[in-house]
């Protein structure tokens, strides 16, 4: 359980230090563009994805044990629940004004990109064992 609870704190820092940096750089670029952040739902966009990706994580992570050999389907289950909360809750937002701008989907796809990166190099490490 101790071990577990480690690969989360772990996965979790990593992760929110990550989209932390990256939501910075976002944030700047926008600036200098002249959009507003609270435009394109870019802050519960990265929380969204942050959650979700830890969720996913903590999935696996309680999975390995079992069922090893599915974990790869229970990554990309997990790739399409996140894809699902973008198309009911931000996709909507996004088409109130008949179509989705390159910023908004660059608002989703940013953070999402990032964590399934990261999802994916964890997920290495717990199928070799090195975590």
């Amino acid at each position: 359980m101790r071990k577990m609870i480690k690969q989360l704190q772990v996965f979790g820092i990593k992760l929110l230090i990550a989209l932390s940096i990256v939501f910075g750089i976002h944030s700047v670029i926008l600036y200098f563009l002249g959009i507003s952040i609270a435009q394109n739902l870019l802050i519960p966009s990265y929380i969204t994805n942050y959650f979700l990706a830890l969720l996913i994580f903590f999935i696996l992570v309680k999975l390995k044990k079992k069922y090893l050999d599915l974990l790869g389907f229970v990554f990309m289950a997990g790739s399409f629940v996140k894809f699902g909360v973008y198309f009911i809750f931000f996709n909507p937002v996004f088409k109130q004004n008949g179509l989705v701008s390159s910023q908004e989907a660059t608002a989703f796809l940013t953070p999402y990109l990032l964590c399934l990166i990261v999802e994916t190099f964890y997920l290495i490490k717990l199928l070799n064992n090195k975590m």
